[in-house]
């Protein structure tokens, strides 16, 4: 796996204006595709059912990256974890949290840039944050259960994404949520094609797939579709549709 790539500056300036952005930096031209802004908010309050969580919830936010769907997680629950393989991401979420904004430097054209600040979103209570680095392929037992799962395009850029997939039966309480998306960018950059969860001629279609795996513990409750757009530069940006699955654990493994 390119781990080197969101250790850059230049990838990290990305992720935080993808997360924290103004829209005005995020997609300045007013005939783009401005529905697709705000995704980890919307991963969040589109896909995460609240109104069912008890008091004391708690939330994972697995390849959480810069932070920003994490700390959405902590407006109801009770503690909101996530976590990143990439130090250089980890480092500014918790920058961020520590300080209230952080500095950076958006990409304009070539080696010009435009100064950029990130903000702690408001009413966000800091005591229910934390950030660590992990791997989703080698988690620690210590990370205990919860009650929300959200996994935000993060299975086709593992390296053996069954290695995750089979972690969360353990990381989910019976009646827990389970989100996934992902915009099944399968790429041999990232993953060996033996090992993507659909998008071959013998694994099939990808949501097909993952519920092939997810079924023993979980139940599909819906499925949705979830635009996205990422800047790159002024005139440059990646819009894509992650397919969102919405799961819930079971409180025993189908027979």
């Amino acid at each position: 796996m390119p781990d080197s790539i969101y250790e850059s500056s230049p990838l990290l300036a990305q992720y935080l204006l993808f997360h924290y952005g103004p829209e005005s930096l995020a997609m300045p031209w007013a005939f783009g595709p401005r529905e697709a802004l705000g995704f980890p908010v919307r991963c969040v309050t589109e896909c995460v059912d609240a109104a069912s969580l008890p008091a004391d919830a708690r939330a994972l936010d697995a390849g959480c990256a810069v932070g920003r769907s994490t700390l959405e997680l902590s407006r109801f629950c009770r503690e909101a974890v996530g976590f990143d393989y990439s130090h250089t991401f980890i480092v500014a979420a918790s920058t961020l949290c520590r300080d209230g904004e952080l500095h950076f430097e958006a990409p304009e054209y070539g080696m010009m840039t435009t100064p950029a600040v990130a903000r702690l979103p408001e009413g966000i209570d800091l005591s229910r944050v934390r950030f660590r680095r992990e791997d989703a392929e080698r988690l620690p037992e210590d990370l205990g259960v919860f009650d929300v799962v959200l996994a935000a395009n993060l299975l086709c850029r593992l390296p053996h994404p069954d290695r995750f997939l089979e972690r969360l039966p353990s990381l989910l309480r019976p009646g827990g949520q389970l989100v996934i998306t992902t915009p099944h960018t399968w790429s041999e950059d990232f993953t060996a094609p033996a090992f993507w969860i659909g998008g071959t001629p013998d694994s099939g279609a990808p949501l097909d797939a993952l519920n092939q795996r997810l079924h023993p513990h979980f139940d599909l409750a819906e499925t949705k579709d979830l635009p996205f757009c990422i800047r790159e530069h002024a005139r440059k940006f990646q819009w894509s549709v992650a397919q969102t699955s919405v799961w819930r654990r079971r409180d025993t493994p189908a027979e």
